[in-house]
């Protein structure tokens, strides 16, 4: 059979597309023949033509790996030719443990020390490729290939070795332990020489290996620790030499940023800040070749700045991790463009990563430098500028909107102003305005008429397809803010949309799927009597477009519509659930954007497809042997599916039943899913289900539909509950969090009918206030964690705080108490007046949301009472804290428990005086409001207690207050309040104000509140 493979394989190679076909189906029957594994295996080893023997080991490897079952033990052992390709042992060793396989470990033994260069670098290329593909049966030999390792890396002369010896010491890192760490740390110092030789011999192959550095600080940064000075200085080096490819460098200076976040306070101690900031300075600032233009300022720029392949913005991502204000201000004052550019930059940067502290101690300033810089004479400079104010739109938020009236005006002008043929600088524009305005909420109103007529002009007499593209893609900002008050201009909107939402052209494509997008923004803002008119028609135009467009971002934005429409009018899906959830499904399930990369002749990948029964199989497989490329618009329409999917679910409710089951399984399947984002859908979706299926238990409360909800709860929250633990992404754990806190609010008591999952839910809470999660950890260097906090860290924690109301609201008091007071030392502990004011506000709210969920349920008067002696020192000091979201927070909280504890009569002199000294101060209306509230509760919870006159004479003069504390007073029916409302209504100076407030109101409130003073 030998013979006859060969010639079928030579005939594939000749250019005859007859002889091909005819050689193909002859290929096909021999693959039926049991003996095509030694046929294989002897035209791989003995023929003469190295085209011919590269195809026959492409095949043997995708044999091996789907029937290596069927393969006769003679046969498995014949695999050990000197040069047979690597990937076919990677496959084998998936099978068979190297210590099962005694003849792989003497090949690689012989190879690896042989004394010719060439056997060697085939020795370690069969190593790489065994190692990585199953690097944990290798752990045994760990200290011996470690001792190789540090031998090859003196090898410089042979860079080939090199290379493929440092893809596998990044291939075992992960699983190194202990015993081993002394000779990590040992070949360090020959790893950084070998990679400079391996740079001047080959970048690529350079750049590849650095990824070492990565994994040793992912895995185990202690290993590197006695050394981070020698990696900065080389990463700096490499990051820094222009001759070099923009990848290596890019590659370098991640290195230094992600060892940065790791480990700042090493840099710090070994004073290696300044260098690394003179080192970074040049490259942010570098004037780019003549006649060139940096990536960011091309015309076809996407306006986001993300081009995470520029060194000047790794090198911004750098700077970003130190507070680095004195280097942007030499910058900004320079007299070059470049460097102005380049200060603007890292402010830019500087918002994202040092948010909190630019919101509460810099944002003025820094707002005044941006906004300056967009009338500079260099439109390079102008650009930098925009990107900034976007940057500073996105990640400062509430804080910024507070510039409302000096930047609108700003970017309206600007925007009025540019010339749109420079269609790079006008998508900066754009990415800024939106920014900003999608936070604004009503306060858009006085700019509504000169946004809406610049937009509608740039969609019905512009040709540039960018320009309406972007015009499309603001509106939908601008109804995120504007919501109902965009319903005058909702008319010509539709109409301009309709244009683009028909067409067929591949041009106009980018500009349809924006208009989707924007269709479903309005669906959710306009309000549902506006908007229900067209769902049914905007249902019928996803599927037409589905049926007739086979584009994964077009399928992808048909999915939120049919979301967004279930929000205004679920039944305009019901008779349409089958189509809908089948293409969802499909999607789902897809492999389509999974591009294989052989390092073999790829000719023959579809060749091998006898056996269709076990396809599954292979593909479950794939991943294992091909270097998968995963192409973004593929990711994002499984993303987009998992989200609408889940919201479908929960709108449409009883309607949905039957394909729950089957979409709820294809969503679980995707937990494990390697891209972050569709893991994070996965979850949402999840929790989604769990909600829906409740939704339908409370409409029809059967036995059947109960059991259903605790079937899904059973197998939901395990899985949550561990991923939180386990997962290393905090992206998606903040997921997992959010769809937790969301399922124990919906289904509240339902989440903890089964014994053990109030502590199990507890614990994890606890995990990731003491930040003990996989997520959290930073390779052991907690200092480094506590002085300089990443700000997801905080908001991960904030996640976990929202579950503690929410568990409260759904037990028994007595029942949570014991976990309640674990988790109280953690949350309070982030009120002292060394952390920070997002900490401190977060601290004193969620300690409000805990006391305020006790007041409903059993037990809760209880429980507040023993914790009020722990809780009072602390609601009483945030009170009098200089940040107004603080005080708020603080002074609910306290009114949540004068109100359950019943404070003794001796202390309320004591909180009379708290909130007296408050109100001779305070200008927030908010803090006021809760200030009224809290005397209530605190009248309410012992009427006989308060001097009255006394604590109303602190409440007069505010006019709402008056009104407050009436409204709340009368559902006690009893005699003080007679007392207050004659104490208050004395005052007649302020009758006149009262009555035009009462007037203000709604009829139904009006009513109630007469009817109180009539009764008086």
């Amino acid at each position: 059979m030998t013979e006859k493979l060969e010639e079928i394989l030579s005939q594939l190679t000749q250019p005859d597309n007859a002889l091909i076909q005819q050689a193909t189906a002859q290929l096909k029957q021999c693959f039926k023949d049991p003996a095509i594994i030694p046929a294989l295996c002897a035209v791989m080893s003995g023929s003469q033509n190295p085209q011919i023997r590269q195809s026959a080991a492409v095949m043997l490897r995708l044999r091996v790996k789907k029937h290596w079952k069927k393969i006769s033990p003679n046969d498995r052992e014949s695999h050990t030719v000197q040069h047979s390709l690597s990937q076919l042992c990677a496959v084998m060793v998936k099978h068979e443990t190297p210590d099962r396989w005694p003849a792989l470990l003497q090949l690689l033994n012989q190879s690896t020390k042989s004394s010719n260069s060439h056997d060697r670098q085939v020795g370690l290329l069969l190593l790489n490729k065994v190692v990585d593909s199953n690097p944990e049966p290798f752990k045994p030999h760990y200290c011996q290939l470690l001792q190789l390792f540090s031998t090859v890396l003196q090898d410089h002369n042979n860079p080939t070795a090199l290379y493929y010896c440092i893809l596998t010491l990044t291939a075992i890192t992960a699983y190194t332990g202990s015993e081993e760490m002394n000779q990590m740390r040992s070949i360090i110092p020959s790893l950084i020489i070998a990679l400079k030789h391996l740079i001047m011999a080959d970048q690529d192959q350079a750049s590849e290996a650095m990824e070492v550095f990565n994994e040793l600080m992912e895995s185990e940064v202690s290993i590197i620790v006695p050394h981070v000075a020698d990696i900065v200085r080389f990463c700096l080096e490499v990051g820094s030499d222009t001759t070099l490819s923009d990848s290596l460098r890019v590659k370098a200076l991640s290195c230094i940023a992600f060892l940065i976040k790791l480990k700042s306070k090493t840099v710090l101690k070994q004073k290696l800040l300044n260098p690394i900031l003179q080192a970074i300075f040049p490259v942010l600032t570098a004037v780019p070749p003549a006649g060139e233009q940096d990536p960011e300022d091309e015309e076809d720029d996407s306006g986001d700045g993300t081009d995470n392949d520029n060194p000047k913005h790794c090198a911004a991502q750098v700077r970003k991790s130190f507070i680095t204000m004195p280097f942007a201000q030499t910058c900004l004052a320079s007299e070059n463009p470049y460097q102005r550019k380049g200060g603007l930059m890292c402010l830019a940067v500087l918002a994202e990563g040092c948010a909190d502290h630019i919101r509460t101690k810099m944002l003025s300033s820094m707002l005044q430098t941006v906004c300056q810089s967009l009338s500079d004479s260099n439109q390079v400079v102008r650009s930098a500028g925009l990107f900034a104010l976007g940057q500073f739109s996105e990640y400062l938020q509430p804080e910024v909107s507070k510039y409302c009236a000096e930047l609108m005006p700003l970017l309206l002008g600007y925007l009025s102003s540019l010339n749109q043929a420079k269609a790079g600088h006008v998508t900066k524009a754009f990415y800024a305005l939106e920014n900003f305005m999608e936070n604004l909420g009503s306060d858009i109103e006085p700019y509504l008429p000169t946004l809406m007529e610049t937009m509608l002009s740039a969609l019905n007499n512009t040709e540039n397809l960018k320009i309406k593209e972007l015009a499309v893609s603001a509106i939908g900002a601008i109804a995120n803010a504007a919501k109902e008050l965009l319903v005058p201009y909702f008319t010509p909107v539709i109409e301009s949309l309709k244009g683009f939402l028909t067409t067929t052209t591949e041009e106009m494509r980018s500009l349809q799927t924006q208009s989707l997008d924007t269709l479903s923004v309005l669906a959710r803002t306009v309000g549902k009597d506006v908007f229900s008119p067209l769902a049914a028609e905007c249902v019928r135009l996803g599927l037409n477009l589905t049926d007739t467009i086979d584009d994964p971002d077009l399928r992808r934005c048909t999915y939120s519509l049919y979301s967004a429409v279930s929000t205004v009018s679920p039944d305009c899906l019901t008779p349409h659930l089958t189509a809908i959830t089948t293409v969802m499904l499909l999607a789902l399930k897809s492999n389509e954007g999974i591009t294989a990369h052989l390092e073999e002749d790829k000719t023959f990948v579809l060749l091998d497809d006898d056996d269709d029964d076990e396809n599954e199989e292979e593909e479950k497989d794939a991943e294992d042997f091909l270097e998968d490329e995963t192409e973004n618009a593929y990711i994002d329409e499984k993303e987009d599916a998992c989200d609408a999917l889940g919201e479908i679910a929960f709108n449409t409710g009883a309607a949905f039943q039957p394909f729950l089951e089957s979409s709820f399984q294809q969503v679980y399947d995707l937990r494990d899913f390697p891209h972050e984002d569709v893991r994070r859908a996965a979850f949402g979706g999840m929790g989604q289900f769990c909600r829906a299926q409740h939704k339908v238990w409370k409409d029809n409360p059967t036995e059947a539909n109960h059991q259903a909800l605790q079937k899904l709860l059973d197998v939901v929250l395990p899985c949550f509950l561990e991923t939180v633990r386990t997962e290393h992404e905090r992206q998606v754990v903040m997921g997992v969090l959010e769809s937790m806190n969301g399922i124990i609010k919906s289904c509240k008591e339902e989440v903890f009918r089964n014994p053990s999952r109030l502590k199990e839910v507890s614990h994890v809470i606890r995990d990731v206030l003491k930040k003990k999660t996989a997520c959290q950890d930073g390779g052991g260097d907690e200092a480094d964690d506590e002085d300089q906090q990443a700000e997801y860290d905080a908001m991960l924690q904030e996640f976990a705080g929202e579950g503690i109301p929410l568990v409260t609201s759904s037990v028994p008091a007595d029942q949570f108490a014991p976990f309640l007071n674990d988790l109280l030392p953690l949350i309070m502990s982030k009120a002292k007046s060394s952390c920070t004011v997002a900490d401190r506000s977060f601290s004193v709210g969620t300690i409000g949301e805990i006391l305020d969920a006790l007041v409903n349920v059993s037990g809760g008067q209880r429980v507040a009472g023993r914790l009020s002696n722990r809780l009072l020192p602390v609601l009483v000091a945030g009170v009098k804290d200089s940040d107004p979201e603080v005080r708020n927070n603080s002074v609910f909280a306290l009114g949540c428990l004068l109100f359950l504890s019943g404070l003794c009569s001796r202390d309320y002199p004591m909180m009379l005086s708290v909130f007296s000294n408050l109100l001779a101060k305070e200008s927030d209306l908010r803090v006021i409001d809760n200030l009224c509230a809290a005397l209530c509760r605190m009248i309410m919870s012992n009427v006989d207690a308060v001097p009255l006159e006394q604590a109303c004479s602190h409440f007069t003069p505010p006019v709402k207050l008056i009104f407050n504390i009436t409204m709340n007073l009368y559902s006690l029916q009893t005699q003080p309040i007679t007392k207050i409302w004659r104490f208050c209504v004395d005052y007649s100076h302020h009758l006149a104000d009262f009555q035009a407030a009462v007037s203000s109101l709604p009829a139904e409130q009006q009513a109630k509140l007469s009817a109180a003073i009539s009764a008086l």
